[in-house]
């Protein structure tokens, strides 16, 4: 559904969405408009404009989203999610929204794993339970192992695999039991 829709179907007006949400009202113009695409938008307006919505982010980006990023990508805008709303709120968007279910529907499987690992990690940070929902997708491992960009440029340069060895020694367990190889989500710029 995209923002137009939206502000009919909550009976808003673009000024009283900005006000609530505490979105410029031209923001929010320029993405009903057509002017700015709402999927270019920082994870603190979209998270705003969702929580004045009373939607999830990805129903504002579900119009967007109907391609498919780039992993690296993908893994990039969560990461500045979790640093823009916070492991609290992060994990609860998630969580409430299913997208780890809707991203595993689409058999976006990397994705969903991605997000799952990236709940149980912060919940395990956070001293929060484990969510008991995504059992049978936690049972699911990625073949091979998903390695950063920036990893597999250092080994192709270096003509070396070591960067790998190393990066494995640093993943976080909560992603390498997807076979994500992933070490830090927290520095992002």
């Amino acid at each position: 559904m995209n923002l137009n829709e939206l502000l009919e179907e909550k009976k808003f007006t673009k000024y009283q969405l900005s006000k609530i949400s505490g979105v410029p009202f031209t923001t929010i113009s320029e993405i009903t408009t057509g002017k700015s695409k709402i999927k270019n938008c920082t994870g603190d307006t979209l998270y705003r404009l969702a929580k004045a919505l009373k939607v999830s982010i990805e129903d504002l980006l579900e119009d967007s989203m109907a391609y498919r990023q780039e992993f690296e990508t993908f893994k990039s805008n969560t990461c500045h999610l979790v640093k823009d709303m916070g492991d609290l709120e992060f994990i609860i968007d998630t969580l409430e929204s299913d997208r780890i279910r809707k991203l595993y529907n689409r058999q976006w499987y990397p994705e969903s794993l991605y997000l799952l690992a990236m709940v149980d990690y912060l919940s395990r940070e956070n001293d929060l339970p484990i969510c008991s929902e995504y059992h049978d997708i936690r049972a699911l491992k990625i073949a091979e192992p998903l390695f950063p960009a920036s990893i597999l440029t250092m080994c192709g340069v270096l003509k070396s695999d070591v960067p790998k060895t190393e990066s494995l020694k640093e993943a976080i367990p909560e992603f390498l039991r997807f076979n994500i190889i992933e070490s830090e989500i927290r520095d992002v710029n």
